[in-house]
C-alpha cells in the first residue's frame, strides 16, 4: 500500500480510522499500523460500559472489527477500501479494566477476500487480560465504492 514507509502507513491508517463515526464516538485511537497488522486502544469510560461496569460487548467488537479491517486494508492495493464479510468473535472474560487494546493481524491476504484476527486486551496497569478472540473476512472495494445511506 505505501511502498514500505510505515510513517506513511501509519499515517493512512489513523486518516482512514478518523472517518470511522464509531471509533470515534467510542473514544478509540490508533496505536501502531504496519503491514497486516494494526493496534487500536479503547480508554475504558462509564459511557461505554454495560450494567454491571464492563466495557459492553458492542465496544468491544467495534474495536476488535475495526483494527482487523484496518489490518486487511494495509495489505490491498493502493487506493481500494475495506468491508467487513463477516466476523465471529468470543467474549472470553469480562472487559474490565483501564484501557484495552485491539491487536489484529492478517493471516491470508488474497485479491478479492482477506482473512484476519484479533484479539483484545484489557490493560489494569501493567497486568493485562485477554476478553476478546475475533476471527472476520474482509472484502476489497474498488475505488471509489461509497454508501447510498442518507446518514453522512
Amino acid at each position: 500500500m505505501t511502498n514500505g514507509d510505515p510513517g506513511r502507513m501509519t499515517e493512512l491508517v489513523r486518516e482512514m480510522l478518523g472517518r470511522h463515526g464509531m471509533l470515534v464516538t467510542l473514544g478509540a485511537r490508533l496505536l501502531r499500523a504496519s503491514p497486516g497488522e494494526v493496534e487500536i486502544e479503547l480508554p475504558a469510560s462509564p459511557h461505554i460500559s454495560q450494567q454491571n461496569g464492563f466495557v459492553h460487548a458492542g465496544a468491544v467488537s467495534a474495536i476488535a472489527d475495526s483494527a482487523a479491517g484496518a489490518a486487511a486494508w494495509t495489505m490491498m492495493p493502493q487506493g481500494s477500501d475495506v468491508l467487513t464479510v463477516e466476523f465471529k468473535i468470543n467474549l472470553v472474560a469480562p472487559a474490565a479494566g483501564e484501557r484495552l487494546v485491539a491487536s489484529a493481524r492478517v493471516i491470508k491476504a488474497g485479491r478479492t477476500l482477506t482473512l484476519t484476527e484479533a484479539d483484545v486486551h484489557a490493560f489494569t496497569g501493567e497486568s493485562k487480560k485477554l476478553v476478546a478472540h475475533l476471527v472476520a473476512t474482509m472484502i476489497t472495494m474498488a475505488p471509489g465504492v461509497e454508501s447510498r445511506s442518507p446518514v453522512r
